[in-house]
């Protein structure tokens, strides 16, 4: 009997965005999300959309925000320096140096005063097409504006084979 092997999506999953809220534009500090344990279900690839909702400033700087991902092969242990908990994180300057994570990508802020819905970005094509046992998502806001204290978002969803 013949099948087909076909991509499918899990359910949308909603990642605790508390030290996202009011981040400040700058080179170097953002937001981590908690890591993601990947070991049970074993999913082909995540799916991140993000929602970012930008202060009444002008665009400026880099005029968007950076996407990353970290990834790790045991918990607890993802690429430095990610520590696997939602919160702040610091990086060298985006705008001047490599990093140690993986950007998968860019969201541009254009107009003041906007809201942007990123489009879904593939943590797994940031790893080479396979997507890490633990990995987690880092923004580094950039655009000149602080977000807003509330309305940010970040989501993603599994990718997972079915056979049919």
């Amino acid at each position: 009997m013949a099948g087909d092997i076909k991509a499918q999506l899990g359910t949308v999953q909603t990642m605790t965005v508390t030290s996202l809220h009011s981040l400040a534009s700058s080179a170097t500090a953002g937001w981590q999300s908690a890591e993601v344990d990947n070991t049970t279900n074993e999913y082909l690839d995540a799916l991140v959309q993000v929602k970012l909702d930008f202060a009444n400033t002008a665009p400026a700087n880099s005029k968007g925000c950076y996407v990353y991902a970290a990834g790790g092969l045991e918990t607890g242990v993802l690429s430095n320096p990610a520590s696997g908990s939602e919160g702040t994180i610091t990086l060298l300057d985006v705008t001047a140096n490599a990093q140690n994570l993986r950007l998968i990508g860019f969201v541009p802020y254009t107009t003041a005063d906007e809201v942007v819905e990123s489009s879904p970005m593939s943590v797994a094509a940031g790893f080479g097409g396979i997507l890490p046992p633990f990995w987690s998502v880092a923004i580094i806001n950039h655009s000149g504006a602080a977000l807003a204290a509330s309305g940010n978002t970040v989501k993603w969803t599994p990718v997972y084979a079915q056979y049919t």
